[in-house]
């Protein structure tokens, strides 16, 4: 049970302290806790409490949760998770746009391997295989093509075709980057075939690859982008953007789509103040920097595979369905890391970690690997 957490440390109810490789799942941007005018913005007293650790571990419930506990028959309560939130009103513009533009048109093109929330809709648009038997039917109008490869994406477009939506970097499935070739070839294609260009930057933005979105690294410009986990810091807040050209749903009309309350926005400009400047994201693509060259360095000792990813979103390729059992071994060793496929370690830190916190936790995974046996060394 974690109670307390700050910066990239978390302390159970036993008083063990634990490394915090993956802050909620790449939610904590700043660590847990964080500093300054982000801790202010939602209040010092409920920053200092609260632990987020994400959606395998346990943590003592906010007051509001534990109330609700309290007063009902049911023993848990999870928060609704907005990010998706964020990627359902990204499918309704684009739909609105389709019947407003394009002739009704509302198929969206998305990616195997996707993944862009839990809601019905979303769970449709995710390529993520174990959400295919789940809830069906499941809403139509997705197309699914191949990361990385236009010709499929071409193949799928027809007069029933509005969007593509993807996530620069299919966190789920591993860490598979699309490359910069690919983005910037897809928004050439969208712009052809005169497609709405959505980019799910629910993990990666918010100063995660080392620009403030991802979209950056390429030099394009989407028409729709989300955000969410990063840009509350620690809070629950999601972001849904887009140009003018394809702006059809107005929020002064209530009941189109979800709203935030003004505490939560105002964490967000506090959190996008803090990261947004060039001095903390030229620190980020230099932490990011030293976690792939030390990954890099681990595999080679230990016979595994490739290290993917950019900044502090990376992934280590084991080669064996060995994720599981190491982060098992991590966690009696006081690290937190996640496995998001079962050949494959996923390490989202906060963006503000030190070279030191990144050398413990490789040194505690470089002796996991050797007490297992995981792979052979090299001279």
């Amino acid at each position: 049970m974690f109670v307390r957490g700050a910066g990239s440390y978390l302390w159970d109810d036993s008083r063990k302290r634990y490394l915090d490789f993956v802050q909620g799942w790449a939610v904590n941007a700043l660590g847990h806790s964080p500093p300054g005018r982000c801790r202010s913005a939602c209040g010092a007293g409920q920053a200092a409490a609260d632990a987020e650790p994400g959606l395998l571990q346990r943590s003592e419930p906010a007051s509001s949760r534990k109330a609700l506990v309290e007063n009902s028959c049911f023993d848990q309560v999870s928060s609704p998770i907005p990010g998706a939130e964020a990627n359902e009103g990204a499918i309704k513009l684009a739909r609105k746009y389709g019947a407003k533009y394009k002739n009704g048109a509302f198929e969206i093109i998305t990616f195997e391997g996707g993944f862009h929330g839990r809601t019905l809709a979303t769970m449709s648009a995710s390529g993520k295989k174990a959400f295919e038997p789940l809830f069906e039917p499941k809403v139509s109008g997705f197309r699914k093509a191949k990361l990385n490869d236009l010709d499929p994406v071409k193949a799928l477009i027809s007069d029933n075709t509005v969007a593509v939506m993807l996530e620069p970097i299919q966190g789920e499935a591993g860490v598979w980057p699309a490359t910069d070739q690919f983005l910037q070839e897809l928004r050439a294609l969208t712009k052809e075939h005169g497609l709405l260009l959505i980019v799910d930057e629910i993990q990666t933005g918010m100063g995660r690859t080392g620009k403030l979105f991802h979209y950056e690294h390429a030099g394009i410009e989407p028409d729709i982008m989300t955000l969410g986990k990063g840009i509350g810091g620690g809070v629950p807040l999601a972001a849904l953007l887009a140009t003018d050209a394809c702006v059809v749903l107005r929020t002064r009309r209530p009941g189109r789509h979800l709203q935030r309350q003004s505490v939560d926005v105002r964490r967000g400009l506090a959190v996008l103040e803090h990261v947004a400047t060039p001095e903390f994201l030229k620190a980020v693509a230099d932490a990011g920097l030293f976690l792939e060259s030390e990954l890099q360095k681990l595999s080679a000792r230990h016979g595994l595979g490739e290290v993917r990813g950019r900044g502090l979103l990376l992934a280590l390729d084991l080669k064996l369905p060995i994720g599981a059992a190491i982060v098992a071994e991590a966690l009696a060793d006081g690290v937190l890391i996640n496995s998001p496929q079962p050949d494959a370690l996923r390490f989202m830190p906060a963006l503000n970690v030190t070279r030191e916190e990144i050398s413990l936790m490789i040194d505690c995974l470089d002796a996991i690997l050797v007490k297992a046996g995981a792979a052979r060394r090299v001279a």
